[in-house]
């Protein structure tokens, strides 16, 4: 049976809460697919939890087992796998609102009959911080057009708290295969990579302002957790190293002037939150990576490491001296206050 979208759900230990992910997904009905990706989960029920689900729904959900190769695997055996013509990633701890997902499958539906496909659909993401009983939506009223087909001519300028992450984006599915998207294992933050990658394949795109995805905030062991990323400031830097490598931006910018000024922006982004955590840890070693990576984004293009180093917010985690770098890291703790991303 063809599907009109794959949900992969990426699971590692993740029996305390992953039901509420999965039963917001169940409400989708028949056109869906769910794929729980059981990566090597050996501490709590969460392989025997994702084969209940299989054998309650096995028209709806497929379970994968694998040996641990981390959340970029689980994404990779999703796309592997994927029936569905559309294709979206739900981490195990967050959901999504069902009455928007009755919403948005209503038009993918509607485009899964049109002749030419629609690469990328766009809705809102919600923060939702649990433990402080607090939510921010995150909307793109101002960048997108809304309830019609558009192409990145079309749009406007996103706002620092803007970017498009893996939570607010559906992909065609046979649009990821095109462009060879491949996560690496064992490495987090490899969302970024997957919501950068394919965007110059990205020709025909619809956005509604539906608050669609909940992103659930607030464990102490989540990846995006501050003392958790400085202990994984290795792979945030690997990670905007696989960015760097992954397009000629120059030549993106001379095609496509407004993706290529959004994705410029969007490394500057990532340049600067691997600066910032490396300024954190503080020690000689890491302040000598945060020069290695400027330097490596240097060979690669000069052009661009001038303008995100000196004419952009990459400026901020490049404060001069011990107290320059203070102030880098009192900036960034602001601006998460203020938008508690995370």
């Amino acid at each position: 049976m063809s599907k009109i979208i794959t949900f992969a759900v990426p699971c590692y230990n993740s029996a305390a809460y992953m039901d509420h992910c999965v039963q917001t997904l169940l409400t989708g009905g028949e056109d869906i697919e769910i794929i729980l990706v059981d990566d090597g989960s050996t501490k709590d029920d969460t392989p025997a939890i994702c084969d209940r689900y299989a054998q309650q729904y096995p028209d709806i959900v497929r379970v994968i087992h694998q040996e641990n190769g981390g959340h970029g695997e689980g994404v990779n055996q999703g796309l592997r796998h994927a029936r569905g013509l559309y294709y979206k990633v739900v981490d195990s701890d967050d959901w999504l609102d069902e009455k928007a997902l009755q919403a948005a499958l209503a038009k993918l539906r509607q485009f899964s009959g049109e002749q030419q496909p629609l690469d990328m659909f766009i809705a809102n993401y919600v923060y939702e911080h649990t433990y402080e009983n607090t939510r921010k939506v995150m909307r793109y009223t101002n960048v997108f057009p809304e309830n019609r087909v558009f192409s990145w001519g079309n749009i406007g300028r996103f706002r620092p708290s803007q970017y498009l992450l893996m939570h607010s984006v559906i992909y065609r599915t046979q649009l990821l295969r095109d462009c060879g998207l491949e996560l690496p294992k064992h490495t987090f933050y490899v969302d970024n990579i997957f919501v950068y990658q394919p965007l110059p394949w990205v020709k025909r795109m619809y956005y509604m302002d539906l608050n669609l995805y909940r992103y659930f905030i607030g464990r102490a062991d989540q990846s995006v957790n501050e003392r958790v990323m400085v202990t994984r400031v290795d792979q945030q830097v690997r990670v905007t190293r696989m960015m760097i490598d992954s397009h000629n931006l120059p030549r993106i910018r001379r095609e496509h002037k407004k993706l290529g000024r959004y994705m410029t922006s969007y490394l500057a982004m990532m340049m600067t939150i691997s600066s910032i955590f490396l300024i954190i840890d503080g020690t000689p070693q890491s302040l000598g990576k945060k020069t290695e990576l400027w330097e490596y984004l240097r060979t690669v293009d000069a052009d661009l490491y001038h303008k995100l180093k000196y004419r952009s917010l990459s400026i901020v985690g490049n404060f001069p001296g011990y107290q320059g770098r203070r102030l880098s890291v009192r900036i960034y703790r602001i601006v998460k206050r203020l938008y508690k991303f995370n």
